[in-house]
């Protein structure tokens, strides 16, 4: 009689979870049936048909301002990306490069899903790299993405209308062999207009439209050893990825009245000087997503503050971030020969074609990258950094341009 009772409550329970599975299936066959409708509803390169095509991926987390308009759209399952943004809802403009075939298959090296804010492990290469194995040979049939950064899923601690926390655990072992017990969690906040005037301190006419929202990224020594100058230490890495047109254009501001190089621009070969002039205290770094090349800022010239403008959109994009001049940032050349403890503070990637003509994007990036994380047992370090975007007319963007990046929108063109 009582294994009798046991058996039914047992099949109870599996009858229970069955139906349970066959409702949740139903509401995700619902959920994509809801988002492929929407797709056709939007336009591509619309905040509404990035919201569709994810919706059909993942329970994506859509965080909005008071007003509605600005939104950014942040995804667990894929490692807690801001996927994307925008500024004037469903039917604006998505500001964040989203590469849509790369959800249908796995690449061993990198899935680049895209995301206009994606949270990275560093260093990339040196002697404490993440991406290599102990030993093997610094090329790209050896490059692997850990995988907490590139398709591990995070898990959600807390969110609400405005902001969302999102954490993950890992073990990474680095190209010494050390092994790093590492925790890990952003805060992705949208802000709103008086919060990014105060960030960036000034205001702007009400035709401008804009949208901005802040990250902050953690990571933690879970292990029981210190990481330092022997072991290795990881660091923060936060990259953007935007979509490039014909007359983008990278804008570094620069410490001029420092000794030393103004800029690492070799990471991929040397850039063309006719996609790479400076002009006084600015670096202007041609975006159009035809040439890849890659530059770094170290970290005595560079500036909390880096940005881009698409001329031919009327799109001005603006980011701040976290430095520490006296600081060190790991070197994350693809080589162990190099010091591992002299490297760029910031960076900014245009793609274009490989040597086999095939190209992942086209796309272009802003990156920030933190200290190297020097910690003790339990001890952790934050990085903050902030996307800011503006639309308008030219003459309306202008004043914020001069202001913030310290040049005009007319000088800040490469043709």
């Amino acid at each position: 009689m009582k294994r009798m009772k046991q058996r039914i409550i047992v099949s109870s329970i599996l009858a229970l979870f069955s139906v349970a599975c066959s409702q949740s299936s139903k509401k995700s066959d619902k959920q994509a049936t809801i988002a492929s409708k929407e797709m056709t509803t939007y336009k591509p390169g619309s905040f509404g048909y990035d919201i569709a095509f994810l919706s059909k991926r993942d329970s994506v987390i859509v965080l909005k301002d008071v007003h509605g308009d600005a939104q950014v759209v942040v995804s667990p399952k894929y490692q807690a990306k801001v996927f994307t943004s925008t500024a004037d809802g469903e039917r604006g403009r998505s500001f964040g490069w989203i590469n849509y075939a790369a959800f249908d298959k796995k690449d061993e090296h990198m899935n680049a899903y895209g995301g206009e804010d994606r949270l990275w492990l560093g260093p990339e290469g040196g002697k404490f790299s993440l991406f290599f194995e102990p030993k093997s040979t610094m090329e790209f049939a050896n490059w692997h993405t850990p995988s907490a950064v590139d398709t591990e899923p995070w898990e959600v601690s807390a969110s609400n209308d405005r902001e969302v926390t999102l954490h993950k655990q890992t073990a990474i072992t680095n190209y010494t062999g050390t092994e790093l017990q590492i925790q890990l969690s952003r805060n992705i906040e949208i802000l709103e207009k008086k919060d990014i005037e105060q960030v960036l301190g000034l205001s702007w006419s009400e035709s401008i439209k804009t949208v901005g929202f802040r990250t902050t990224n953690k990571i933690l020594n879970q292990g029981d050893k210190a990481w330092d100058k022997q072991s290795g230490a990881p660091c923060l890495w936060s990259l953007d990825m935007f979509t490039p047109t014909p007359q983008t254009v990278i804008i570094i501001p620069f410490e001029k009245e420092v000794k030393g190089k103004i800029a690492t621009t070799d990471y991929f070969g040397e850039i063309s000087k006719d996609r790479l002039i400076t002009k006084d205290s600015v670096l202007l770094f041609k975006a159009d997503g035809k040439s890849r090349g890659k530059l770094g800022i170290p970290p005595q010239r560079v500036k909390p503050i880096a940005g881009s403008y698409a001329a031919d959109t009327k799109v001005l994009t603006i980011t701040y971030f976290d430095i520490h001049p006296k600081a060190t940032y790991l070197n994350q050349e693809w080589t162990p020969d190099k010091d591992p403890f002299t490297g760029d503070a910031m960076n900014a990637y245009n793609d274009g074609p490989l040597a086999d003509g095939s190209q992942m994007g086209p796309f272009y990036e802003i990156e920030s990258v933190s200290p190297a994380a020097f910690l003790k047992p339990k001890e952790e370090l934050t990085h903050h950094h902030y996307v800011f975007h503006f639309t308008g007319e030219e003459g309306d963007l202008d004043a914020i341009a001069q202001k913030v990046l310290g040049i005009s929108l007319k000088e800040a063109k490469i043709e």
